[in-house]
């Protein structure tokens, strides 16, 4: 054993976890961290300009490593205040990212100190767990628990303060109990395979539901072989469009209320649907049987027991693995003949190729001002396959997330459930860090760049290039929406005022581009893919092109005109 301060321990464990990167803004609680990242090269430190879009840096390069994301919060009180949005946003994604919180010297506790607030209660709600240390000779025991709790099923964030007495502290280092954490693939006993695999079988018109499950475990090939097997259509629950690629003929796109017509249509015709690594949750049926037949047996595999059944009525619940279950089943039902399925399949087919037109000739109408349309349709058609997309919440957000092409999963990010404006951009950072070889585009309303444009120093100072399309029409479009079509246009605070953002970017250092008219897209865009910088594209959106996404909870407003 060797004697260093408990922040080098802090970093020496770290680098035990295989860490590459970390995310953080320095501050005096964290000193002995930084002191010890900067003698540490093989891991590299991303300083960030706010520690909540520093956590969506983490959050993205989670997801896209597939792995823990490190954010470090140097300063105690305001600094660990500014994390709580974006673990508020990874525990919504179940996105494992580890924050590591400077805290108040432990003598100061309770005696109002000088940014001095209880961090321990504060992340309490939005992690899977959050520690304080307590002695600086358990701070490797206490990193290695956090990757752990953060890593094993269902992921989610973690926090762990640190007082800064204890990380001045000298110890002797003790690496302290194994990282090891295994790989988690539960199975199905055979009998309830069986039965699964028969009511798959004998469908005249099934369907896979495939959720996070799929993406996070990355088992789209075998997903993939058992609906060929059934000759079912694959629907996706929102913002896990990518969990199959999209030229797959099976591919239906992303179901429910913000989902499109047809992958709808499949699941409220169904009669099995097998609802695979997904909670069946809020945004897929908004806690309704109007988007799923109600006649339909459904069966539902999960690793979380308390998912099984609890939002949506259920024949079957399987206990189990996605990628794990899909195996099982291909094996339990190899040689099947599902030919009584086969015009299922193929109406289905005629219809999606028939929406992919029309998505693509409401696109060809060019004209002024730019339509969202027209945006859609021109970076379905120019981007490579290998892109990722990184998108915020907001309206056209919304109608962007089923018009992507994700050829190569996973490669859409989005708020999911959190619904979070001021998320694209940074976590499209994180993402690109994760994959440095892949395109990754962020495509965000200017409301929410304007929340995070900061970030662009980011990108510039480490050499992150990403491209930002910046979706302009100049409000916050979705409350706008709620406002002219319930409030009968009674305006306020909806109006955002912005700068030209491609200026901004050119004076971060990084390349901007202006588009003002549709024709000026594509050389942009094909610019910002080969400028070798952090690119921003400005561009100017149709203000009138607004889409009110949630008119359901507007009933009592409709109902009252």
């Amino acid at each position: 054993m060797s004697s260093m301060p408990g922040g080098k321990a802090i970093v020496e464990t770290l680098r035990k976890e295989g860490v590459d990167h970390v995310f953080g803004l320095i501050g005096s609680a964290g000193m002995e961290i930084f002191d010890a990242l900067h003698a540490t090269p093989e891991i590299r430190f991303i300083g960030v300009r706010d520690e909540r879009t520093g956590t969506h840096m983490a959050d993205g390069y989670a997801r896209a490593a597939n792995r823990a994301g490190v954010i470090i919060a140097g300063q105690n009180g305001p600094g660990a205040t500014n994390l709580v949005t974006g673990l508020a946003q990874a525990a919504a994604a179940y996105s494992p990212v580890v924050a590591l919180a400077g805290s108040l010297s432990s003598g100061h506790v309770y005696r109002d100190a000088f940014q001095e607030v209880d961090q321990q209660a504060l992340f309490k709600p939005v992690t899977k767990k959050t520690w304080t240390a307590t002695h600086a000779s358990r701070l490797p025991e206490m990193v290695h628990e956090a990757f752990r709790t953060a890593l094993t099923p269902r992921r989610g964030p973690v926090a762990l303060n640190l007082p800064r007495d204890i990380l001045a502290e000298v110890v002797e280092f003790d690496d302290g109990p194994s990282g090891w954490r295994g790989d988690f693939a539960p199975a199905a006993d055979l009998d309830s395979i069986a039965r699964a695999a028969r009511f798959l079988a004998e469908a005249q018109r099934p369907l896979i539901l495939a959720g996070g499950g799929v993406k996070n475990g990355r088992c789209h090939k075998v997903v993939m072989q058992l609906a060929e097997l059934l000759q079912a259509p694959i629907v996706m629950s929102p913002g896990h469009g990518d969990a199959i690629p999209c030229g797959h003929p099976l591919y239906a796109g992303q179901m429910g209320p913000r989902g499109n017509v047809v992958a709808t249509s499949l699941a409220q015709q169904a009669d099995v649907i097998l609802a695979i690594g997904t909670r069946i949750g809020f945004n897929t049926t908004f806690y309704t049987r109007e988007n799923l037949n109600p006649g339909a047996t459904i069966i539902q595999v999960e690793t979380d027991p308390l998912a099984i059944g609890r939002l949506i009525p259920i024949s079957m619940g399987l206990l189990a693995d996605a990628g794990t279950i899909a195996a099982q089943l291909c094996r339990e039902l190899a040689g099947h003949n599902a030919t009584h399925a086969v015009l299922w399949t193929e109406n289905f087919q005629r219809k999606r190729s028939a929406l992919l037109q029309a998505r693509d000739e409401e696109g060809a109408k060019i004209g002024a001002p730019l339509q969202p349309a027209v945006l859609f349709k021109m970076l379905r058609d120019i981007l490579p396959d290998d892109s990722m997309f990184t998108m915020d919440a907001g309206t056209l957000c919304l109608q962007a997330t089923d018009q992507m092409r994700y050829a190569q999963p996973p490669s859409l990010f989005t708020p999911l459930d959190f619904g979070l404006v001021g998320f694209s951009y940074a976590c499209g950072l994180g993402v690109k860090l994760a994959c440095p070889d892949r395109t990754v585009v962020s495509l965000m309303g200017d409301g929410g760049f304007g929340m995070t444009m900061s970030e662009i120093g980011t990108a510039v100072t480490h050499g992150i290039n990403s491209i930002c399309v910046v979706m302009n029409n100049g409000c916050w479009g979705a409350e706008k929406a709620y406002q002219r079509d319930f409030f009968d246009g009674r305006y306020i605070g909806a109006d955002v005022p912005n700068p030209p953002y491609d200026k901004v970017a050119e004076l971060f250092g990084a390349a901007g581009f202006r588009v003002d008219h549709a024709a000026q897209f594509e050389p942009a865009l094909q610019a910002a893919l080969v400028c070798g910088k952090p690119a921003i594209i400005d561009v100017q959106i149709d203000p009138n092109a607004l889409y009110s996404f949630r008119r359901d909870s507007f009933k009592h407003r409709e109902a009252n005109k």
